[in-house]
């Protein structure tokens, strides 16, 4: 009865067109094909199922989850199903293509970012008169990276520090008794390497001095020549001299830098050595291969310990004549034996000689071994400083395709001999107009071989020069203390007691110690005393207090700097003169595809009145005051017409146009770009093709 049943139902199933499911049987085929057999046992021959195929077929196809592969294959084969695969393939495709090439066009318009010597402005720090970490009296190493805060504080990312090496400080320091050590008076190998760690800590970078021209008397390099001792004898230059009457006879007329004789007889090896500096700096023999060698393996060591630059000073006296004829003379009449100034002779056998840029670009080849890692490119300026001679100057840029310095340093705004609208005018275009194209500009206000701003011009002119140095195009350097305007140490401020100590401080007063608080000697130092006096004006003019002043010279400087750095125009846009005259030097910086103008209206002189529309006719009749050295000014509206500036008054004036001064016809040749680029306002980047 129960088979019966059972067969009952088997028929009722298929004549349904049931399908049994078998998702959950392990062994499907075993299952299947032991259902088969006990139907061929069981069941008649005679008994069959009328159930449709087809139907099976299509119950059968229909997606469900869990399909096994084989099942899943059969729909892939199915139009709909393979065209909307294919449809998602191409698209996926055309995507890639498109955003490659889309990157590609990216890079190939995009202009050079600029690299990081170019982007921020150089703080110079000579180190002595920095912060004292240790009450000794002398800046040094650790009271750099206590102050490191203040560098971001002005929004700089460069420091350049000047020599630090183990030196008897004879010319402060800029002869070296060994370029691979620290002079103990600014610390250990230690602290300077936990200087570099802190400032890249804090994303900046750091450059130091070089001066590879001469090394210090005590050095161990003179000390083996003076025996001549193996490759050393001819490591500096040698000269025999004639001897009358108990006194020497140098072999030439030349002079030092510094006055007399640049000869000095030596009674170790009874020969005269030349000296372009101090006699206790002896001039290197660059026509050496060995000495040449010697200043390679330095830069590496340095290089080596993480410095990001160098600074290449005094490069200009690397090589004599070898002739060593006498230099002519500037005044033919003069007596040859009353010459002892530098002044009086032409420097033709003893500057600037063939070979002289073989040397610089050789340095330039081994800091390149360094700057191949993305982002550690290795800055390379010098210090040609040919004040009469402004080719030769622009010599130590290099060719198109020989690379020498980066820039060498420009000390024209020093040099000036007398401040007016013209003069800033002459001494910027002088600079514009010789620079080779697509070199990058740089400018400077200080350095510690010159008086400061405000004792060599004025209190009143610090404001205005440091904001002619913070808008000018290129790279602004200045010299620690600037940024508060401090001023020289007067010689009444100088104890006997200094004077006997060192005697330099007399013929340096610029090197006055940083004025950080109004504290005794300024914060400078904790101990009784600083090297040199500090400046009797500390207790206004200082760090602290200028802080919380909203109208001081520090204020200024930390508005200007982030002007710099925020607006494109100024970081990187072109320069055009507008006008100058004894009062006024006026001009604008502007980019392409940006219709924000900047237009710099600088007062080196006495009270002025400018008609800057009449100058130019497309200028909008009002601009707005981004910046003043008057702070009271900013944000207020001024009439192009007629822009009133007081003496050492210096406006940043905002205003927008279509029509940018450097395209119009009358200011072709008035205009200047080192790093062009173009700005998309749809696209919100820069490109190259404008």
């Amino acid at each position: 009865t129960v088979e019966v049943e059972a067969k009952s139902l088997l028929m009722e199933l298929s004549a349904k067109g049931g399908v049994e499911n078998n998702g959950f049987v392990q062994n499907e085929a075993f299952d299947d094909k032991e259902t088969d057999i006990s139907s061929q046992e069981e069941m008649p021959n005679t008994c069959t199922f009328d159930v449709d195929p087809v139907a099976v077929e299509e119950t059968v196809l229909k997606p469900y989850a869990g399909m096994p592969k084989e099942v899943l294959l059969k729909f892939s084969s199915q139009a709909r199903y393979r065209v909307t695969r294919e449809i998602l393939f191409w698209l996926i495709i055309a995507a890639s293509v498109a955003l490659v090439c889309a990157t590609i066009a990216i890079i190939a318009l995009s202009p050079k970012c600029l690299d990081w010597w170019q982007a921020s402005p150089i703080y110079q720090i000579y180190p002595r008169s920095f912060k004292d970490s240790n009450m000794d009296g002398n800046g040094d190493l650790k009271g750099i990276q206590e102050k490191l805060d203040h560098i971001t504080y002005l929004n700089i990312k460069t420091i350049w520090i000047t020599s630090f090496f183990k030196s008897p400080l004879k010319d402060l320091g800029y002869g070296a008794e060994d370029f691979y050590d620290i002079d103990p008076i600014f610390g250990s190998m230690r602290d300077f390497e936990n200087l570099i760690a802190a400032i890249h800590d804090k994303g900046l970078k750091v450059i130091m001095d070089l001066i590879p021209n001469h090394t210090s008397d005590k050095h161990q390099w003179f000390q083996l020549s003076r025996n001549r001792t193996g490759k050393y004898t001819d490591y500096y230059i040698w000269q025999d001299c004639k001897q009358a009457a108990g006194s020497v006879i140098p072999p030439n007329n030349w002079v030092s830098v510094f006055g007399n004789s640049s000869w000095q007889y030596d009674d170790v090896r009874k020969q005269c050595y030349f000296h372009q500096f101090g006699k206790e700096q002896p001039d290197l023999n660059f026509r050496n291969l060995a000495v040449q060698q010697e200043i390679h393996d330095i830069i590496k060591f340095w290089l080596t310990k993480g410095i990001d630059g160098f600074s290449f000073s005094a490069v200009k006296f690397l090589l004599e004549a070898t002739h060593l004829r006498d230099e002519p003379r500037v005044n033919k009449s003069q007596n040859e034996e009353s010459i002892t100034a530098y002044s009086q002779l032409y420097h033709d056998y003893t500057t600037t000689q063939v070979g002289l840029h073989d040397l610089i670009r050789s340095f330039r080849q081994t800091m390149n071994q360094f700057s191949s890692e993305p982002g550690r490119y290795r800055f390379m300026g010098s210090d040609g400083n040919e004040k009469e001679d402004i080719e030769a100057t622009m010599m130590y840029y290099g060719k198109t395709f020989i690379q020498e310095a980066d820039f060498p340093f420009n000390f024209n705004l020093i040099n000036m001999k007398n401040l007016s609208g013209n003069s800033i005018f002459e001494a910027v275009d002088l600079w514009m107009k010789n620079m080779p194209a697509g070199k990058w500009p740089n400018w400077a206000v200080g350095s510690p071989n010159a008086a400061r701003i405000s004792t060599r011009i004025g209190k009143e002119y610090v404001n205005v020069m440091n904001m002619l140095l913070l808008t000018l195009p290129g790279t602004p350097v200045t010299y620690y203390g600037e940024e508060i305007g401090m001023e020289n140490i007067a010689s009444e401020n100088v104890s006997e007691e200094h004077v006997k100590s060192d005697p330099v401080v007399v013929t340096f007063p610029e090197k006055s110690p940083m004025q950080w608080d109004g504290k005794v000697n300024a914060g400078f130092t904790e101990g009784n005393s600083s090297w040199l006096p500090v400046n009797s004006d500390y207790q206004s003019v200082n760090v602290e207090t200028q802080m919380t002043w909203s109208n001081s010279t520090l204020g200024l400087y930390r508005a200007l700097t982030l002007l710099r750095n925020n607006e494109l125009p100024i970081n990187r846009g072109w320069m055009c003169y507008i006008w100058n005259d004894s009062n006024v030097f006026v001009y604008v910086r502007e980019l392409d595809g940006l219709q924000r103008v900047f237009l710099m209206v600088l007062n080196f002189g006495q009270e002025a009145a400018t008609d800057l529309k009449a100058i130019v006719p497309n200028l909008p009749s009002e601009a707005v005051v981004r910046l003043s050295t008057h702070f009271s000014n900013a944000g207020k509206v001024v009439n192009t017409k007629v822009i009133k500036t007081q003496m050492g008054e210096g406006l940043v004036l905002e205003y927008k146009t279509a029509k940018p001064v450097h395209t119009m016809e009358a200011f072709q040749g008035k205009c200047f770009v080192a790093e062009k680029a173009c700005y998309s306002m749809a696209l919100n980047l820069l490109y190259v093709n404008c």
